[in-house]
């Protein structure tokens, strides 16, 4: 069976760990995140869905998403109270883009990319960017997320709201419930996984690139993500099953949300509609052999329509 993601396996002293389901991991992990993407401040939190509400919770603005794209960012909008439309742009999947400009900060959604410098070259000072530690994420952990900044009021706050509302204390006895917050920390087993792939990501990234190189020249494509190697075929349901049944995994990213009863607004967003019927995401990890890699292609360009 050749996967369409590689999922690490580790195994856990949770002795190790103490009392404190919010210990030194936790603090190493946002440290080590941190340095690696060129940010001051970061604040770990169980899911990058919960980061996103957290951004947005009371700010009661106008948030545009793209239509193709998970279901979960659209409840995070909706639930933090802000109106919510959809935009066409297909190209963001697999990177990051802007989920919000208030004008004096930004709010950048990265749940599908995590690059050295990456907040040091991209954003300002007072901007939040935002990463995923989903399993099949870049940094895969068992979920969890990340806002870095390099405002420290901000990353405070969402400290403070993530932790129930209480105030910091190095003793949890010392803590006081200051105001009313949400339990939206990670814990230390999170952060034990998360760091754990950290430390593989530029190892990781490497043997992506690989794959990625053949994949780009199999069919023509220049891809650069990181987390989704996708293409776009005219028989994508039928070439799905077809690998399926040769034991080659694939994925489909994402349907249009805006055409989900829940969320359906009347738009035509013509671009989307075509390509949430064509797209594909091929096996694509750091697991793959050389073998794996050219026996989906081959299998590929045997049986999809282009």
């Amino acid at each position: 069976m050749i996967n369409l993601f590689n999922i690490n396996n580790y195994v856990i002293d949770t002795s190790s760990l103490g009392n404190h389901l919010h210990g030194p991991l936790v603090k190493e992990l946002e440290d080590k995140f941190c340095e690696y993407v060129g940010a001051k401040y970061g604040c770990a939190v169980n899911s990058a869905t919960n980061a996103i509400f957290l951004a947005l919770k009371d700010k009661a603005t106008v948030v545009e998403i793209p239509t193709m794209i998970p279901p979960v960012v659209g409840n995070a909008v909706h639930l933090a109270g802000c109106e919510l439309r959809f935009s066409d742009d297909t190209y963001w999947v697999g990177h990051s883009y802007t989920l919000h400009d208030f004008k004096d900060y930004k709010i950048i959604d990265s749940a599908q990319r995590v690059d050295k410098d990456q907040f040091a070259e991209e954003a300002n000072d007072d901007d939040i960017m935002i990463f995923s530690f989903y399993p099949t994420k870049p940094v895969g952990g068992i979920d969890g997320g990340m806002i870095v900044s390099n405002d420290k009021d901000k990353i405070d706050y969402f400290k403070h709201m993530s932790f129930n509302g209480m105030s910091f204390a190095e003793n949890n006895w010392e803590r006081e419930q200051v105001s009313i917050g949400w339990k939206m920390y990670l814990n230390s087993v999170q952060a034990y996984v998360a760091l754990s792939n950290l430390r593989k990501l530029e190892t990781k990234k490497y043997k992506l690139a690989e794959v990625r190189e053949k994949y780009n020249n199999a069919f023509g494509l220049n891809n650069s993500s990181d987390h989704l190697y996708r293409i776009s075929v005219n028989n994508r349901d039928e070439l799905q099953g077809k690998l399926k049944q040769k034991n080659i995994v694939t994925g489909i990213h994402y349907s249009c949300l805006h055409q989900n009863p829940l969320f359906a607004c009347g738009l035509a967003l013509p671009n989307s509609e075509i390509q949430q019927n064509k797209v594909l995401s091929l096996p694509y990890h750091e697991g793959m052999t050389p073998d794996n890699v050219e026996e989906v292609i081959w299998k590929v360009k045997q049986l999809a329509k282009f």
